[in-house]
C-alpha cells in the first residue's frame, strides 16, 4: 500500500515504526488513516522479521490531537455501530509484539485512546493528554472507558472522561497514564527506541508470550461491555447537540 497518512519503516534489528503523518491537522485521525493503520498493523504482524513497534507523530505539535472533527460531525448511528476507530485500536492492542507510543504535544481523544492501546507510553514534557469528547457531545467510544480505567483506576478515569479535562505530562506520569517523561522533547522517540532495543535483546518467544500473558491478565472486558460504548456513541451521533457542538468547534477553528 502507498501510505498517505502514515510513514511506515522497518529497521534491520526488527524494530518497526509507524509515524502518523498529517501534521497540518495535528495528525487527526480520519478514515483514510484508520484504513492505512489497519493495513500496516496486519502487514507488520505477519512479518517474521518484526519484533517490536514504535509509534509517534509527525511535526512538532502532536502525537495525535484526536479524531478529525470535520469527518466526525458527519458520522451517524451506522458509523458508530461499525466501531471504526475502536476496531483498529483493538488490532493495535492485540499486536503480537510489544508496542511503545512516543508521545509529544497533543494526545487527545482518539489519540489518547490509541496510546492507551499500546503496551508502553513515553512522553515528552510538552505532551498534553485528555478525553475531551463530552465537550463535543459524544463519549470516548474507542476504548477509553475500559483502557483508561484499568490504567489509572476508576476514579481518575471517570474524572478525566466526565470533565474532559486536559492534563500535562507530569500529571500523566503521576497517575500512571505514561511510564516515563523524557526530556528534552526531541529525545522521546530515541528513548522509545532504546527501550525497544532492550526488549528485543531478550528471547523473542519469551517476550511474545509474556505479552500474551500480560494482556490476558488485564483485559477483563468482554464484548458486552464494549458494545455499551458503541451503543452509547450511536445514540449520541444522532443527538442534535453533538452536531451543534462540533459545528461550533469547526467554526472557531476556522476563525483562528
Amino acid at each position: 500500500m502507498d501510505y498517505k497518512t502514515l510513514i511506515v519503516t522497518k529497521d534491520p534489528s526488527g524494530r518497526a515504526e509507524i509515524r502518523f503523518n498529517r501534521p497540518e491537522v495535528r495528525n487527526a485521525v480520519n478514515l483514510a488513516m484508520v484504513e492505512e493503520l489497519t493495513h500496516a498493523l496486519r502487514t507488520l504482524a505477519a512479518d517474521r522479521d518484526v519484533r517490536g513497534l514504535v509509534l509517534s507523530g509527525a511535526g512538532d505539535k502532536a502525537f495525535i490531537a484526536g479524531a478529525d472533527i470535520s469527518e466526525l460531525v458527519k458520522r451517524d448511528v451506522t458509523d458508530a455501530l461499525r466501531a471504526i476507530n475502536a476496531s483498529v485500536f483493538q488490532l493495535l492492542e492485540d499486536f503480537p509484539w510489544p508496542t511503545i507510543a512516543a508521545i509529544h504535544g497533543f494526545c487527545l481523544g482518539g489519540g489518547c485512546e490509541l496510546a492507551l492501546a499500546c503496551d508502553i507510553r513515553y512522553a515528552s514534557p510538552d505532551a498534553k493528554f485528555g478525553q475531551p469528547e463530552v465537550k463535543l457531545g459524544i463519549i470516548p467510544g474507542a476504548g477509553a472507558p475500559h483502557r483508561l480505567t484499568r490504567t489509572v483506576g476508576p476514579g481518575r478515569a471517570r474524572e478525566l472522561i466526565f470533565t474532559g479535562r486536559i492534563i500535562d505530562a507530569a500529571e500523566a506520569e503521576r497517575i500512571g497514564l505514561v511510564n516515563r517523561v523524557v526530556a528534552p522533547p526531541n529525545d522521546v522517540v530515541e528513548a522509545a527506541r532504546a527501550c525497544m532495543a532492550e526488549i528485543m535483546a531478550n528471547a523473542p518467544m519469551a517476550v511474545r508470550l509474556a505479552k500474551v500473558a500480560a494482556n490476558a491478565a488485564v483485559n477483563t472486558v468482554d464484548r458486552r461491555s464494549t458494545m455499551v460504548e458503541y451503543l452509547s456513541q450511536a445514540v449520541l451521533f444522532e443527538d442534535p447537540d453533538k452536531k451543534r457542538r462540533m459545528t461550533d468547534f469547526l467554526e472557531k477553528k476556522n476563525r483562528s
